[in-house]
Parts: C-alpha cells; structure tokens; sequence
C-alpha cells in the first residue's frame, strides 16, 4: 500500500502549481486552523473569515515555506497572525453588531464550533486577555500544543512563551476570582 505523501511533499507540489496538492493540504489543517481562529477572535464568521485568509496566504505564499519547521506549525503561525490582522483591523473601524438572529448554519460547521465552544465565563475571561497571552493559552492550554511549537507558531522564544502562559492564566484566574491559580 502507498503511504499518503507528507505535508513536505505536498508544498512543493502546491509550488509546482498543483492545486490537488493545496486541496489536500486543507484538508489536513482546515479543522485545527478554524479552532485556533475560533478560540482567538471569539466569533464564527469572523473565525471563518480568518481561516478562509489564513489559507489564501498559504497558497500565495507557499514558495516561502522554508522547511525550518513542520508546515502545520508554519500554517498555525499564517493562522494567529491573520487573526491579529483582523483583530487590529476591527478595532480601528468599529461596526454596528449585526442582529442577534442568524441564518441556519451547516450542520458539519456546527459540530467544529461546538467542539470548540467554551464555558462562557472562560470565554469571557480569554476574550479580554492580550492577544500574545490569549495565543499562547489557546495554542498550549486548548489545543494542546507543546511549549517548542506555541514558540514555532508565535515566532517568540520558549521562555516567552512561559511567560505569556503564566502571566495569562493569572489574569484569567482573576477575572474568573480565583486568585491562587497560576
């Protein structure tokens, strides 16, 4: 039996201009991309706007993956920065909130967000976390990254990343009014 072609593999053919390549690629990243951008702009259509860019940038700029690193890191790292993008974005130009009524949604993206759903109040808590702090817990505290990946993804040393974890689960703690956390 053939083996699957590796994510390495799969970039260099997505460069060589194989967009079978680029569909699979997705489809190995699409679900933990959308979680990450989920859990970071605390909102569907905004996460899926993120996700729908995170990965228009990858295929723009796959000729610039390195192979330093494992292309999900490089993708999970397109991912936080596109939400940051967004993020600063959206605070410059303030909107009106749209109503609180939605059209149905797809049944298989209800399931992503619901896997992905919080308790509200640790929502809320993460919500008003500074974005680096709010990364760092997604990407080790949610999805269960190691400390060498968060770092990866973030483009900061280790250390950093420790610190942002601890001094962000504090500020959570607090807000949750447990002051012994951390």
């Amino acid at each position: 039996m053939i083996s699957p072609p590796s994510d390495a593999e799969l970039i260099a053919r997505v460069v060589e201009g194989d967009r079978e390549a680029f569909d699979e690629i997705m489809r190995r990243h699409e679900d933990r991309v959308f979680s990450v951008c989920l859990r970071i702009m605390a909102d569907r259509d905004k996460a899926l706007d993120s996700t729908q860019e995170t990965f228009l940038t990858v295929f723009r700029k796959a000729s610039q993956f390195k192979g330093n690193a494992a292309l999900g890191t490089w993708i999970y790292r397109i991912a936080v920065n596109t939400c940051y993008d967004q993020l600063r974005k959206a605070k410059r130009r303030k909107a009106d909130p749209l109503p609180d009524f939605v059209d149905p949604t797809d049944p298989s993206a209800e399931e992503a967000v619901e896997s992905a759903a919080l308790r509200p109040e640790l929502r809320a808590a993460l919500d008003e976390l500074p974005q680096d702090f709010r990364a760092a817990i997604v990407l080790s505290d949610i999805e269960g990254m190691s400390l060498p990946e968060v770092a990866a993804v973030l483009g900061v040393p280790v250390g950093t990343v420790k610190s942002r974890i601890f001094r962000g689960r504090r500020q959570m703690a607090q807000r949750l009014g447990n002051q012994t956390a951390g």
